[in-house]
C-alpha cells in the first residue's frame, strides 16, 4: 500500500491526484489488475471526472453547495456537517483497471480527491491488486 500526502489551500477544493495515484501504481509493480484509492477522512472524499475544463469542478461544487446548504439547523457541535455530507456524497473510495501497468480511464478523467472541511493536510491510501490474486 502507498500513501498519498495531500495539503489542501481552502475550504472545498478538488484536487487532481491521477498523476500521484499513477506513480503510485508503478511502485507497488501492479500491471493488470485493479488500483483502488481510499481517502480515511469524514470531510472529504475522492471522486473520478473530468480534467480537461477546470470549470467542471467549480460547477460540481456549486451544485453540492446547493444541495447541502451551510444553513440548515445542524446538531453536528463542531459546525462542519455540510462537509461530512458532501464528504458521503462523493463517497471515500474508487477502484480504477490498471492494464499494462497504467491507469485506465477515459480520454478526459481526472482523479480528484475532494477536500469539504480545509484548509488540512490529509492522506489517500492507494494499494494495486494484481488479476488473479
Amino acid at each position: 500500500m502507498e500513501t498519498i500526502n495531500i495539503r489542501s489551500t481552502s475550504q472545498t477544493e478538488f484536487i487532481d491526484i491521477t498523476d500521484r495515484v499513477q506513480d503510485a501504481v508503478k511502485r507497488l509493480k501492479t500491471s493488470e489488475g485493479v488500483c483502488h484509492v481510499y481517502v480515511p477522512h469524514t470531510t472529504a472524499g475522492v471522486t473520478i471526472n473530468e480534467n480537461a475544463d477546470p470549470s467542471v469542478h467549480h460547477d460540481i461544487i456549486m451544485a453540492l453547495n446547493r444541495i447541502v446548504p451551510r444553513e440548515l439547523p445542524y446538531r453536528h457541535g463542531e459546525g462542519n456537517s455540510p462537509a461530512h455530507v458532501k464528504a458521503s456524497l462523493l463517497g471515500s473510495s474508487i477502484a480504477i483497471f490498471v492494464k499494462s501497468g497504467q491507469l485506465v480511464l477515459g480520454t478526459w478523467q481526472g482523479i480528484y480527491f475532494c477536500e469539504f472541511d480545509g484548509p488540512r493536510t490529509r492522506r489517500v491510501y492507494v494499494m494495486g491488486v494484481e488479476a488473479g490474486h
